[in-house]
């Protein structure tokens, strides 16, 4: 029971009265309204919607402690209820110290409707409201002006009241629905302040730096849980206006920052874990749980949770952890301290169903969250200009706790994948930022927002390998330790990080310095491309853009890590000027070749003079396994990327992929297929790619044969990387004709067709089964397929199936599918872009899926007319491949007698589209038509090359 309910809201004499009666939400408010009519609030002045100069709160005051009541008046079983009402109300009491004398308070409060208003010194003395305003400009203040003014040092509190609609927008508090085992519809209430929503959902000082204590009580219906961010202490069954509430009561938290702060009220159930010092909980729909869908979430946060706990040398400091899976959420997890929300398709893994992508990806979104239980939560970065701190590390570690519950995965070698071969060709087309931007020039909620980009998640992530690897990860884990130590339950910049890190650095005795260093990558755009002649030893930088015209003159503080032919020796250099600069361990011998950047610890590309290119080659070719199997993946990437920005030629870029007929490791042949993959797009449609689809599977061939005894069998390898290795080698030997792959792909889903109860396929192969069956058969077997499709009960297979569909050769049954993707009835609104942009996905069928799209766009738009996104992501999508000026050209078509070029069909589409056209659409097309036109440039220039290359490579040897 809150006995503390109006410890800071009224008198001794009210207090007793108070508890005196069952203390609930609405029994507080009503005590403030009798003790102070005079104070509930008229209408709010409305400010003019100028910007200021500064957007920040003034630092006068400095809130100490909140007291928050909310009662959600929802519920969660909308069933023959009459009263089901999408709001919530509430009053919260916020203690504050004046530091500087004040006649105003400058507080953060947004779409509320306040209904009640008082401040009081700390003597409970009233201090009357002169005049408040509610700004309606990203501001988002609430203006108090006082008669009195608040003196230094001391302490004061403001009382609100207020109400505010559940909303449907994924911010402040609302409602997420589901369906409980697919049929009765279900609602959640829910929380999400990240970042600046905590002022919808009561009055704060919603900035990181702010932080307090938070004393919540929920008050909710008593068919329902209410679960915040620290463990229940009390709860009690009231009746209010004749309906039966709970009022649930929380300890207070730590001191933390409001976008932490969260609230959830459901009736869902939870598997739990008693560790002693805290207990886990990991919640989801009923069904969900009785089928064992988080178990494996549940199983591995208590691991990682103590990993993070050695590691970081802080222990988890609440005594318990809950973790919801919700049907909505912005972002696949929301690490709130002790109440980490997840949306469920991120945390939920159905055994027998789920992917081996679906579990990495569970593990590593489990892992990101629990990282920021220190990393943000117990240190939090003192502004939004700092959010690195907080998202570049949960990134970085979570590699490090999914390594450690995953031992047999090697998963720490895949952010050499997942974020700096990501983040490099990102930062290649000179569209980004720096990570750390001055402080003043982040103010806005827009400006913020912003900052959520993958620059500051797997740019960040990808230095702070490159800063562990070059200071040594004892070294870094030693600061890492001493800076959360300092700043525990407080916050801090980068240069308290760097501070902390030079620490540790002078112990150990390395001349290393740390902000000298790493203000060249964290305060600049881009990366360098480092340029080694073997023959002299000249090495030198200079900034990597494809587009050459647009690189800045920069220079960076380059760790390099370096090895040479015949030894397994790295010699460790740091290159701080632009050179080039003469340097005798970059220089080679006769036939020895120099390796650079050794398995990319580096945020860098590196360049080689042409003979030392040869060798490296020669070596892959002759023995691939004397390089590191990251820098052979990092050699192809480097390649590939050089080629396009013209430092080599395309065919030294192709060359890289010979060696990987004698390759079975992931990481080459992943670089290798992401690098293909848009000459592909832009080959395929022509006859010539006969020879790059004969050099392919000439290649592939082997990878099939490593794996077959598992494909076969429908089984998968243990280790992560084989499998996805695996799955590599399905997808490439069935799409480029490998016999066996194909025959093995329609025996399967024959067998499966004959009876789908008792044949079972191995979730990582069965897109792979589908798609080359059903591309292989005819009408008989896409029915089928489709008849699965409208029966499956679980959403996994389902999905695999509905793309699967698309497959399919038949231009009538590919017709048919794309009328279908219009009926709601048949396929859901939400995958019919998907479903279209897959069925465009294949040459010889992007024509008849931009045809469709002219001939019922204005059926588009209506449905998908407020959905600028869905809009985007179609025109996109079937128009990726677009590159010639011929005509395009579908079997069994129509055309006119006169062929129209695609970029003059897409011009015309353009222009058609009107005066009123949707903004979004018109700059939509405008890319379209610049991507098409830099498709036919790049053929022009690279097509009869590349066709040699391969005519000449495809044959046999």
């Amino acid at each position: 029971m809150p006995r503390r309910a109006c410890k800071t809201l009224a008198t001794a004499a009210v207090m007793v009265t108070v508890l005196a009666v069952v203390i609930a939400m609405i029994t507080v408010y009503q005590i403030l309204i009798n003790k102070y009519p005079s104070e509930v609030v008229p209408e709010p002045t409305v400010a003019p919607s100028e910007l200021p100069l500064n957007m920040r709160l003034p630092r006068s005051l400095i809130p100490d402690r909140y007291r928050i009541y909310l009662q959600v008046h929802l519920n969660t079983k909308p069933s023959n209820i009459t009263n089901q009402t999408f709001s919530f109300s509430g009053n919260s009491t916020v203690k504050f110290k004046c530091v500087e004398a004040s006649k105003w308070i400058y507080i953060h409060c947004k779409d509320l409707n306040l209904t009640f208003m008082q401040v009081m010194d700390e003597k409970w003395s009233t201090i009357d409201v002169k005049n408040f305003t509610m700004e309606n400009d990203e501001r988002n203040f609430l203006e108090i002006e006082l008669t009195d003014t608040l003196r230094v040092n001391a302490t004061y509190y403001l009382v609100t009241a207020f109400n505010g609609p559940l909303v449907h927008s994924l911010a402040g508090l609302y409602i997420a629905q589901y369906r409980e085992n697919q049929h009765s519809e279900r609602y959640i209430a829910t929380s999400h302040m990240q970042p600046t929503e905590a002022r919808k959902v009561f009055p704060c000082f919603d900035e990181p730096a702010m932080k307090a204590v938070f004393e919540v009580t929920i008050i909710h219906r008593n068919d329902t849980i209410a679960l915040s961010n620290t463990a229940e202490k009390d709860e009690v069954e009231i009746i209010i206006e004749d309906e039966a509430w709970l009022i649930t009561e929380f300890f207070p938290t730590q001191n933390m920052s409001t976008y932490l702060l969260a609230f959830i009220v459901f009736d869902y159930e939870a598997k739990m874990t008693d560790y002693g010092r805290y207990v886990i909980k990991t919640w989801a729909r009923p069904e969900a749980i009785a089928a064992g869908h988080a178990d494996y979430a549940q199983r591995i946060t208590g691991q990682i949770l103590q990993f993070f706990e050695d590691i970081y040398d802080i222990k988890y400091p609440l005594p318990k952890l809950d973790q919801i899976a919700v049907s909505k959420l912005n972002g696949n997890g929301m690490e709130n301290w002790g109440l980490i929300i997840y949306q469920e398709g991120s945390v939920l893994y159905q055994e027998g169903l789920s992917t081996t992508t679906k579990k990495e990806t569970i593990a590593e979104i489990v892992a990101h969250e629990l990282a920021h239980q220190w990393f943000g939560n117990l240190v939090t970065m003192k502004w939004w200009n700092d959010l690195w701190l907080n998202e570049a590390f949960a990134t970085y570690y979570s590699y490090l706790g999914v390594d450690k519950v995953e031992p047999t995965w090697n998963y720490k070698d895949l952010i050499f994948i997942n974020e700096i071969q990501f983040m490099l060709h990102m930062e290649s087309m000179d569209i980004f930022f720096p990570i750390i931007t001055e402080e003043d020039e982040v103010q806005s909620p827009t400006d913020i927002n912003a900052q959520f980009n993958s620059i500051t998640y797997s740019k960040g992530a990808s230095l702070l390998k490159m800063l562990s690897n070059y200071l040594s990860e004892s070294v870094f884990e030693n600061g890492l330790k001493s800076y959360l130590k300092a700043y525990q339950y407080n916050n801090a910049d980068y240069r308290d990080l760097w501070h902390h890190l030079q620490k540790a650095a002078d112990i150990n005795n390395r001349s290393i310095h740390v902000e000298e260093m790493m203000e060249t990558w964290t305060k600049q755009i881009g990366y360098p491309l480092i340029t080694i002649d073997t023959s002299t030893g000249d090495v030198s930088q200079r900034h990597f853009l494809l587009n050459h015209s647009a690189e800045e003159n920069l220079t960076w503080h380059v760790p390099i890590r370096m090895m040479k032919a015949g030894s397994k020796e790295i010699k460790l250099d740091l290159l701080t000027v632009k050179g080039p600069v003469s340097k005798l361990m970059y220089k080679s011998r006769g036939e020895e070749w120099v390796l650079a950047n050794v398995n990319c610890t580096g945020y860098y590309r590196v360049n080689y003079d042409l003979p030392n290119w040869k060798r490296l080659l020669q070596q892959l070719e002759t023995n691939h396994q004397k390089i590191p199997v990251i820098s052979r993946g990092q050699l192809i990437d480097d390649a590939f990327n050089l080629a396009h920005a013209r430092y080599v030629n395309i065919t030294l870029a192709l060359d890289t992929t010979k060696f990987l007929q004698k390759e079975t490791e992931y990481i080459p042949w992943h670089t290798a297929i992401k690098n293909l993959h848009y000459i592909r797009l832009m080959l395929e449609y022509f006859d010539a790619f006969g020879h790059m689809k004969a050099y392919l599977q000439k290649q592939v061939a082997p990878l099939y044969d490593h794996f077959e005894g598992f494909t076969i069998k429908s089984t998968v390898p243990d280790s992560l990387t084989a499998q996805y290795n695996q799955i590599n080698a399905v997808n490439l030997a069935c799409t480029y004709n490998v016999t066996k792959c194909q025959k093995m792909a329609t025996d399967t889903f024959n067998e499966w067709k004959k009876d789908p109860s008792s044949k079972q396929i191995h979730p990582n192969l069965k897109s792979n089964i589908f798609c080359t069956a059903i591309a292989a058969g005819g009408e008989e077997e896409w029915d089928f397929a489709w008849e699965m499709f409208q029966n499956a009960t679980n959403m996994i297979d389902k999905k695999k199936l509905r793309l699967a569909l698309t497959c399919t050769k038949e231009p009538k049954l590919l017709r048919r599918y794309l009328e279908l993707t219009l009926d709601p009835d048949k396929i859901r609104k939400d995958d019919c872009i998907t479903t279209i942009n897959n069925i465009a996905r294949k040459a010889e069928r992007m024509t008849l899926a931009w045809d469709f799209i002219k001939s019922n766009w204005e059926k588009i738009t209506q449905i998908f007319g407020k959905d600028e996104d869905s809009i985007r992501d179609l025109i996109v999508g079937v128009s990726q491949r677009f590159c010639s000026e011929a005509e395009l050209k579908e079997e069994d078509i129509q055309r006119p007698s006169v062929p129209i070029p695609v970029l003059v069909q897409l011009q015309q589409f353009l222009k058609d589209q009107g005066e009123d056209a949707n903004p979004s659409v018109v700059l939509t097309l405008e890319y379209a038509i610049e991507r098409t036109q830099t498709n036919i440039q790049w053929m022009e220039e690279n097509k009869q090359i590349i066709l040699d290359w391969f005519r000449i490579h495809s044959v046999a040897h």
